[in-house]
């Protein structure tokens, strides 16, 4: 009798869903939800811009998880989300391969910048190519800042490490397991390397007073865009993430990802699918 009531806490623990998984921000007021995990896109706007658009004409209301794209493929995996938006090309495919992601769709493109301190000390802004940048970062050292998170940024950066035949740890190598923004202002502060999104750049650079691109233009820079969604759970949801991938990839939506960024910033933000040169 004492061990009674434990039983029943442990078994009510047992039944109980999983915990709701957070909306970082949730745009239109429509009937059926859908969750969609991406990074940039939505710490910067465009995702609101694109959500906005689409749910004036369905019955839709859209769930913002923030997450870069290790864990948005992570959370469409485990069925937590309906759909990402992210920039990791090998493992989105494998995503499909698998058979738990579908709809693979190249919705557009920004590029990378290596930025650091105005006085170069790695002198990188002489490099002919990312991979002899890094090189020259390792050998000087200097004070490199990486997201260390699994983002697609992250990917993409240990991918270079790897073609630099260079191996970066040390004090002169910086985790912060931040987002892009925060990892772009710390290094503004504390006068670091960091490879960026361009786009995060644009939106930035006006505050950014210790920092410069010193390093860009390298076809592997190129930072290509692409859509998924899942392949069971809701179905309403699983049909509108399909439809909001459609939307976004139509003249409509690829206007609004084109010329976007422009009135804030003066510059678009973004590259739409005609114009990406690479859907790796």
């Amino acid at each position: 009798m004492l061990y009674r009531p434990l039983i029943s806490g442990l078994l009510f623990l047992a039944v109980m869903p999983a915990q709701a998984i957070e909306c970082k921000a949730s745009y239109g007021d429509g009937q059926v939800e859908f969750k969609l995990a991406t990074g940039s896109p939505g710490e910067l706007g465009l995702l609101k811009a694109l959500a906005d658009a689409f749910n004036q004409g369905h019955n839709s209301r859209l769930c913002w998880v923030k997450a870069g794209s290790g864990k948005s493929l992570s959370l469409l995996k485990s069925g937590e989300v309906d759909m990402a938006m992210v920039h990791a090309p090998a493992a989105e495919k494998r995503a499909v391969e698998q058979g738990w992601a579908t709809q693979r769709t190249l919705i557009g493109s920004n590029e990378f910048y290596l930025v650091g301190p105005a006085g170069d000390p790695a002198k990188v802004s002489h490099a002919l190519s990312i991979a002899q940048a890094y090189q020259q970062i390792a050998d000087k050292p200097a004070l490199f800042l990486s997201r260390g998170d699994n983002s697609g940024t992250h990917k993409k950066e240990r991918m270079i490490w790897e073609k630099a035949q260079r191996s970066p740890q040390g004090k002169w190598y910086r985790v912060t397991g931040k987002f892009m923004r925060a990892t772009l202002r710390q290094a503004n502060q504390q006068q670091g390397y960091f490879m960026t999104d361009s786009s995060t750049w644009v939106a930035e650079k006006a505050k950014l007073d210790n920092l410069k691109v010193l390093f860009a233009g390298d076809p592997v820079l190129v930072n290509t865009y692409h859509a998924l969604r899942g392949v069971s759970g809701n179905d309403a949801a699983l049909k509108l993430s399909g439809q909001f991938i459609n939307f976004v990839g139509s003249n409509a939506g690829q206007a609004i990802l084109t010329h976007y960024g422009k009135t804030a910033h003066g510059a678009a933000m973004y590259t739409g699918i005609a114009d990406t040169t690479s859907s790796h």
